[in-house]
Formats: C-alpha cells, structure tokens, sequence
C-alpha cells in the first residue's frame, strides 16, 4: 500500500507491468497458431480444391495433404507467407464462418 508521497518500488511496478501484460488480447491474429493449425483451419474451411485455386502452388493442387504441405510450406518462406496472409483474410472476414 503506497502512502501520500511515496513513490512505488520497483517490484511493485513490475508486477504491475506483468499483470497488464498478461491481460492484454494479442492483436497478432497468428500469435499462438502453428502452421499446421493454420494449414488445417484453411483445408477445413476451403477445402484442398478451392485452397489450390486461391493459392496456386503444388502441394495444395496434386496429391495434397498436411504433410506433404507443412515441409514444402516450412522450407518455401513465400508460400508460407501467402499462406498466412489468406488465414488472417479469412479470420477477419464479415463472412468467415
């Protein structure tokens, strides 16, 4: 408890500090998600065929399955990055389901 004139001690502040941290919603729509929770999500609500129309790469249009997609997805930064971006699409989407 502070009194008039006294200033809080600095581990006073720091559990402050850590409590609204912890309180505070991420604004990062892909904080906490994994690719492969995020290949599902778009397999899931698209579907492999229209996935593979929307982005047009390999491992979502022959033979497609999580695996095949999570190694050439880990190890191709461009296809990730397209692949995230149409995860955040979707997500906020009025009509996103």
């Amino acid at each position: 408890m502070l009194f008039w004139g006294q200033s809080p001690t600095l581990s006073a502040v720091s559990i402050k500090h850590e409590q609204i941290m912890s309180d505070t919603i991420h604004k990062d729509p892909l904080h906490g998600m994994t690719l492969e929770k995020i290949v599902s999500y778009l397999v899931d609500y698209y579907g492999w065929e229209l996935l593979g129309q929307k982005i047009q790469i390999r491992c979502f249009q022959h033979d497609p399955s999580i695996n095949s997609s999570l190694k050439f997805l880990r190890r191709t930064p461009w296809a990730r990055t397209k692949v995230e971006q149409l995860y955040v699409n979707t997500i906020q989407s009025p009509w996103a389901k």
